[in-house]
């Protein structure tokens, strides 16, 4: 009889302990920022090589840890057919929702399908493939009304510059709605004073090197016609800040958007006339919020803005 029940005790024992090891998979160290149930985002990066692109990841990365998410960070590095086969091989994995800020608005197509075909929730941020037109069902976009930027750099370039001047615009990748909308912007500004001529505009490409180079080349080109550089973006206009103080020029007004830091110190020293911020954090850390709501079933509003603002040697402490 004894034999029995000390039998029937290790059975207990037994069955107790496999108990014990099968709830390990119920959460994380933290508790409820692990296991099955976690949300999962991936996040598909045009170039993070970009330094204002670090910005817009930052700000998704804060949001998912803040939330208990989890977060996969892929780049593209300016490779929109590498930007494709990594959101495929996302959703694959089976990620809960995507965030993708492209590399070509214009060839965003294949991702906004795949997406749709998955059933997945998917979040542009920062650069806005639909151009006026609403996202199609199931996809959203967060950031900011591109034309602003430019209208704003062109408005301040007047009150600094007067109604008369040459002007040097740097543009982004040229398929990009930034690069667009943020040119037109300058030019429906400019093309108001017929004392203000655009003697050059051109891609940079978004690199600070090659806003160097395209200034230097403009230097060589105009000379002292030249009297002010629009950038539409902080790295190229740092670019162009260094090409002219190797040149000894301090005469030309440069102005850039996103208002990164090296651009906000270059206001403060005086060798930058001004900058747009641009809340890319805050894109980043929206575009979460709204990849978040939309994978567990609330309802978010389809397009959100997030305003641009001036930044001049008047407020740059502010920032």
């Amino acid at each position: 009889m004894s034999k029995k029940i000390s039998l029937m005790l290790v059975l207990v024992l037994a069955i107790g302990l496999l108990a014990g090891c099968g709830g390990g998979d119920t959460g994380g160290e933290n508790g409820d920022t692990g296991g099955d149930d976690a949300i999962t985002i991936g996040y598909a990066s045009s170039n993070l090589n970009d330094t204002g692109q670090t910005f817009v990841a930052d700000g998704a990365r804060a949001y998912a840890e803040a939330n208990g998410l989890e977060i996969q960070v892929q780049d593209a590095q300016e490779d929109v057919v590498r930007q494709q086969d990594q959101v495929n091989t996302m959703i694959e994995q089976g990620v809960d929702a995507l965030i993708v800020v492209p590399v070509d608005t214009a060839a965003m197509g294949p991702i906004t399908d795949a997406a749709q075909d998955a059933g997945i929730p998917l979040v542009y941020v920062n650069r806005n493939p639909f151009g006026e037109e609403q996202p199609p069902e199931g996809i959203y976009y967060v950031g900011s009304q591109e034309i602003v930027a430019g209208r704003m750099q062109g408005e301040a370039l007047v009150e600094m510059m007067g109604e008369e001047g040459n002007v040097g615009i740097l543009m982004g990748i040229l398929s990009n709605e930034g690069a667009i909308k943020r040119t037109e912007g300058n030019k429906e500004i400019l093309d108001q004073y017929d004392g203000i001529t655009i003697l050059a505009e051109e891609t940079g490409n978004w690199q600070r090197d090659q806003g160097l180079s395209l200034t230097e080349n403009w230097l060589t080109a105009y000379g002292d016609e030249l009297d002010a550089i629009l950038a539409n973006n902080d790295e190229m206009a740092l670019g162009a800040v260094q090409a002219l103080q190797s040149a000894g020029r301090e005469d030309v007004l440069v102005m850039g958007v996103d208002a990164i830091p090296d651009a906000l110190e270059a206001v403060k020293g005086g060798t930058m006339a001004a900058t747009v911020l641009q809340d890319l954090s805050g894109q980043g850390n929206t575009g979460a919020e709204v990849a978040h709501k939309a994978a567990t079933g609330e309802s978010v509003e389809q397009v959100t803005w997030i305003d641009f603002v001036p930044v001049t040697a008047d407020n740059v402490d502010e920032f």
